[in-house]
């Protein structure tokens, strides 16, 4: 690589619907090893908006857990009072509103009463469906010749189909909040996040975020560069997760395990070479694999 390219700001955007475990702290480690690299500062903004999965053990877990493993990060709360006063996404309602509500002016959106699938068919595309009920989805419009161009860090651009996965995509949930796609890519923009280092699993993600960031004006979110790593699997080789279980670092510690020791751990599931002890650590041994 001839030339590093330079990038302002990335973030780390844990949600706070369990305890963290070793593909968040995977996650984190590249992030932070990423955002040194392209001399980029590390926001932390905690993905809040399902409030009702949001526990106050969970938001101080993620402060405990990036604190004891020593993950660095330049901006956003330092705890939990910090948080809930400045820094939650409740107190960014206002602007995701603005963004439906400009979406809805440019007849962007439609209204569905169809129960959520992946491939959604647009059953109620045409049948003008009204936005004014609070119990129905808002959907973005959108069609099979979509193309979005993705810029993969460290800098290459290229062109990509719109999946059918994210054809319709929700922006607005049937309980009245916005959904993730529109949150995230508002928040980025807001927050002048131009890296983004996510799994994998988002891909498809980053392409509907992409292109609604497209419609929005004054949204630069178009202009981010992506890194997608390779998740972390089980035994089972399914993603770790925790809806299905993941081992907490919370969990880890409680057994013994020191910093050095979860680190090592990783290391070891990630098959590296030597016996990583820190972040920095186990960032150079991935290096090669990440660029």
């Amino acid at each position: 690589m001839s030339q590093v390219p330079v990038f302002n700001k990335t973030r780390i955007a844990p949600t706070p619907s369990g305890y963290l475990h070793l593909g968040n702290l995977l996650s984190f480690t590249i992030t932070a090893g990423l955002a040194r690299r392209h001399k980029a500062s590390i926001l932390l903004r905690i993905d809040d908006l399902d409030q009702p999965r949001v526990r106050k053990e969970y938001v101080e877990d993620i402060f405990d857990t990036l604190e004891f493993m020593g993950i660095p990060w330049d901006e956003g709360p330092r705890n939990y009072e910090e948080y809930t006063n400045s820094w939650s996404q409740v107190h960014r309602v206002p602007l995701y509103e603005q963004g439906l509500q400009y979406l809805r002016s440019v007849k962007q959106v439609f209204a569905c009463n169809c129960s959520r699938s992946v491939n959604y068919p647009g059953a109620c595309l045409e049948k003008n469906l009204s936005l004014g009920v609070d119990s129905f989805n808002w959907r973005l419009r959108t069609d099979q010749s979509i193309t979005v161009s993705i810029t993969a860090c460290p800098g290459t651009a290229s062109s990509y189909s719109l999946p059918d996965s994210m054809q319709h995509f929700i922006i607005r949930k049937k309980d009245g909040n916005v959904a993730y796609q529109l949150s995230s890519v508002i928040d980025d923009s807001y927050f002048g996040v131009d890296l983004v280092v996510r799994g994998q699993d988002l891909w498809e993600s980053t392409l509907a975020q992409v292109y609604l960031a497209s419609l929005l004006p004054g949204n630069n979110f178009t202009e981010t560069g992506f890194y997608h790593h390779s998740l972390l699997t089980g035994p089972d080789k399914q993603k770790l997760s925790k809806t299905a279980g993941a081992t907490s670092i919370r969990y880890l510690r409680g057994q013994g395990e020191n910093a050095a020791g979860i680190y090592t751990m990783l290391g070891k599931m990630l098959n590296c070479e030597g016996a990583p002890c820190n972040w920095e650590q186990l960032f150079n041994v991935l290096s090669p694999s990440v660029y």
